[in-house]
């Protein structure tokens, strides 16, 4: 989970949520007792389904979960943070300075705002949406071998037969839900990871194609008109 050497950075990273987190309004003040086991640990177990010297793009992170704690546990991943509210990424970035995340970016903006211009190996989510939204969010942003990796409860069956028609027009390969950290955290995480169905086939769904250049135009005068910030460390 943790390395020898970075236990000590997970630790300041939970003290950094415990008191800067809830003082700016990022973690609820009850949940900072439980940060450790609830979140971070939570958290870490990821790791396990990431191979070496993968990409990650965590995206809607908030505090830095799971994107922090993955970078912490694993320096061969490249990790991208995106979270549109500012606050969030002052407080990401300084995190990131502070611990010297050196392989962390750190981005102010919504996924949609990446599509297009970046793919990753993996794309994380942790409580952003159920999964007929999220793969339209994330599967943008899945290079060809990749996969969307997001932490999910217990729905997670309904939440795959809901979402059965977008999963289709994605061109979607079959959601494998994987249950990690057995015998390190109780209870394990549960995920689910969703890969294309063709490598040679990913994009956009075809009802979508023709007013993809539209809308990219759109989220590029946005980002031109917004005080956007991305820092790398």
């Amino acid at each position: 989970m943790f390395a020898s050497d970075r236990v000590a950075l997970a630790e300041r990273y939970t003290e950094l949520l415990a008191t800067e987190g809830v003082l700016r309004g990022l973690i609820g003040p009850r949940e900072a007792p439980r940060l450790w086991e609830r979140h971070v640990l939570n958290s870490a177990v990821i790791e396990e389904a990431i191979p070496h010297g993968s990409t990650v793009c965590d995206i809607g992170t908030g505090a830095g979960l799971p994107g922090i704690v993955l970078a912490i546990a694993r320096q061969d991943l490249a990790v991208t943070l995106v979270e549109p509210l500012l606050r969030r990424t002052t407080f990401l970035a300084e995190v990131v300075e502070e611990l010297e995340l050196d392989q962390v970016t750190v981005v102010r903006g919504r996924a949609e705002d990446l599509h297009g211009d970046a793919t990753f190996d993996v794309v994380t989510s942790r409580a952003v949406a159920p999964l007929g939204r999220l793969l339209g969010w994330s599967m943008p942003l899945v290079a060809p071998s990749g996969a969307l990796l997001a932490m999910k409860g217990q729905s997670i069956h309904e939440e795959i037969a809901a979402a059965r028609d977008v999963l289709a027009t994605w061109r979607c390969g079959e959601p494998q839900v994987l249950e990690v950290g057995a015998a390190k955290i109780e209870p394990t995480t549960t995920l689910v990871r969703v890969p294309w169905s063709d490598p040679s086939r990913i994009g956009w769904p075809l009802v979508q194609s023709a007013g993809r250049r539209d809308g990219k135009k759109r989220r590029s005068a946005r980002r031109d008109r917004r005080a956007s910030t991305r820092e790398v460390s």
